[in-house]
């Protein structure tokens, strides 16, 4: 494990008298080496991979199509897609935790960790149920609750592996970097699923046997995956998390478009970026400490003192709460009908899972090839305008599934061309609403922006899987096409906000 290098100057000695400011703490500066940058993002981009693999397992058509051959209702296909976003409301709790730790990586083991050996519970059961030891409805509920309590604990480390990447990407170079870190993911993707979709339709127990061989080397991959973790530059939240100002004559505080930041895009743990640095400027108070030391040259440290509560910077930052409106209402927009897409395939259309895993194939591939190219598009022109065009051709995929029925040119050439569609331009709402939710969240206290911005998020998508799976349940016949028409029209009010979000920088 390599912690970030610390340098200390030498102490001042001064007494003041009657200060009255918070309790005052000369505390390091810690930097990170650009080796240790270089590694880190070279760690992170195999943790990607490898999760990707955990993932094709644990969520995604393979896990749906396990619910298809146990014959569950709407409702529960509903839940199955909902539980991953609704558990996003522990997320700023989790942000709570993160933030008085010591480590980002002895954090991560303790969330996603346990999150990713819970499902050998489920292996473990799908072998009971094949022994005839358990029935199938036993098996849909236990399901259901490994997926609640891994995702539960993947949420509570979630804001803190974001503000970890925050941390150690360097701000110009984010949008290419996610680009190719999000297509390595994408290539593993468009590699694996169709050749694990082929495993599980043609293993000689069944499908739900097969299911259970590729959960369980999907979870043996997860976990070597957060190995990679050890690698990158471990993080003090206690050191990041606090109120920064330089003495006046040392200041480095600059914006994130001067040279020096251009040459040397190295981060700090406790240094804003650009306009949304307010955090790390000194008080008035600050101020009249620093000025009794105008005559001590070559100063070098730095200031610490209390946290500000951060509820109430939320609420003054007016361009955050436009994002979240935004970002809430895409989500509840988006999962009104993206989650039924595959229960279209398999049950209305009764089509193989073969197929299905060669259609998300597709899809992954255009993921893949996009990304590089949203990621260095975004960042010459911004990922505002990239939304705003992405958000649009999302809108109208679900109108484009009314036509799809059961004969050879929509299997072969309509499906497949529909999930390239959304491959593509998946790929740019994903990358570019990473980006900007960290452009916009300052950097003092950023685990809970994100936080917050996912409990948002994780709600709203709830919400709209939810109430897609009632219209379903609970509609005679037409209640697919009705959900997809009406998640047309709320994609496209979704973008109204937007309109009005600044992205910093741009």
């Amino acid at each position: 494990m390599d912690f970030v290098p610390v340098e200390i100057s030498t102490p001042i000695n001064l007494e003041i008298a009657q200060i009255t400011t918070p309790q005052v703490i000369i505390s390091p500066t810690p930097r990170i080496p650009k080796d240790a940058i270089r590694r880190s993002l070279k760690a992170s981009t195999v943790d990607s991979v490898l999760a990707a693999v955990y993932s094709i397992g644990t969520s995604g058509i393979l896990l749906a199509n396990l619910l298809v051959e146990l014959d569950a209702s709407p409702v529960i296909f509903g839940m199955l897609s909902s539980i991953p976003m609704l558990v996003n409301l522990i997320q700023p709790l989790g942000a709570y935790l993160s933030e008085r730790s010591t480590s980002r990586f002895q954090y991560a083991l303790r969330t996603h960790g346990i999150a990713r050996v819970l499902w050998v519970i489920l292996v473990i059961a799908i072998a009971a149920t094949s022994w005839g030891v358990l029935n199938h409805n036993y098996l849909v509920i236990l399901t259901l609750l490994i997926l609640l309590l891994s995702n539960l604990l993947a949420g509570l480390g979630t804001p803190s592996w974001l503000s970890w990447m925050a941390t150690i990407v360097p701000r110009r170079l984010r949008g290419r970097y996610f680009g190719i870190r999000n297509s390595a993911a994408s290539l593993t993707n468009l590699i694996c699923v169709p050749i694990a979709g082929l495993a599980v339709s043609h293993w000689y127990g069944g499908v739900v046997q097969g299911y259970g061989v590729i959960l369980f080397l999907s979870m043996i991959f997860g976990i070597v995956g957060l190995g990679c973790q050890y690698f990158q530059a471990d993080m003090n939240p206690l050191l990041q998390n606090t109120h920064v100002g330089k003495f006046p004559q040392t200041s480095e505080i600059q914006s994130d478009t001067t040279k020096k930041e251009e040459l040397q895009p190295q981060a700090e743990l406790g240094m804003g970026y650009g306009e949304h640095n307010t955090a790390s400027m000194p008080n008035q108070k600050g101020m009249e400490f620093s000025d009794t030391l105008n005559k001590s040259s070559q100063v070098t440290q730095l200031i610490y003192t209390t946290i500000e509560p951060v509820n109430f910077s939320i609420c003054k930052n007016s361009n955050f709460l436009k994002f979240l409106l935004y970002f809430g209402l895409w989500t509840l927009a988006f999962n009104l009908s993206a989650p039924f897409f595959n229960l279209y395939m398999l049950d209305t259309l009764d089509l193989n899972v073969g197929y299905v895993t060669i259609y998300t194939s597709l899809q992954a591939g255009a993921n893949l090839l996009m990304l590089i190219v949203w990621g260095k598009l975004a960042d010459k022109i911004g990922n505002r305008p990239i939304l705003l065009f992405g958000g649009i051709l999302l809108a109208t995929i679900p109108l484009l599934w009314l036509g799809i029925g059961i004969n050879q040119l929509d299997i072969w050439l309509w499906l497949p061309l529909l999930h390239i569609l959304a491959g593509g331009t998946g790929a740019a709402m994903d990358l570019c609403n990473n980006n900007i939710q960290l452009g916009i969240a300052p950097i003092k206290n950023q685990s809970i922006y994100f936080a917050i911005a996912a409990a948002v998020a994780g709600a709203s998508g709830a919400l709209g899987t939810t109430i897609g799976s009632f219209i379903l349940q609970f509609t005679q016949s037409g209640g697919l096409l009705a959900l997809f028409t009406l998640s047309t029209v709320f994609r496209l009010t979704a973008l109204i906000p937007l309109i009005f979000t600044q992205e910093p920088g741009k």
